[in-house]
């Protein structure tokens, strides 16, 4: 399975719905050791596909990090 690119329009049906459990990685372009870090986020996607793995880019989606309560990346 890919990791999903999660907006505020897709939360709720890919996330909030999901029959699986759910790894979110919130990160942002400009972030290093977010860059660092995304190749395991893809590898655990393909490795584990009982699981849904998203990205929510916290500069696209503040919403959803505020919601969240990310502070820091």
């Amino acid at each position: 399975m890919s990791v999903l690119h999660i907006t505020q329009d897709n939360f709720e049906q890919e996330v909030l719905q999901s029959q699986q459990p759910v790894l979110l990685d919130f990160w942002a372009t400009w972030c290093g050791p977010c860059r660092m870090v995304a190749p395991v986020v893809e590898e655990i996607a393909e490795e584990r596909p009982d699981y849904v793995v998203g990205k929510i880019n916290v500069d696209e989606e503040m919403e959803l990090a505020i919601e969240f309560g990310i502070i820091s990346i």
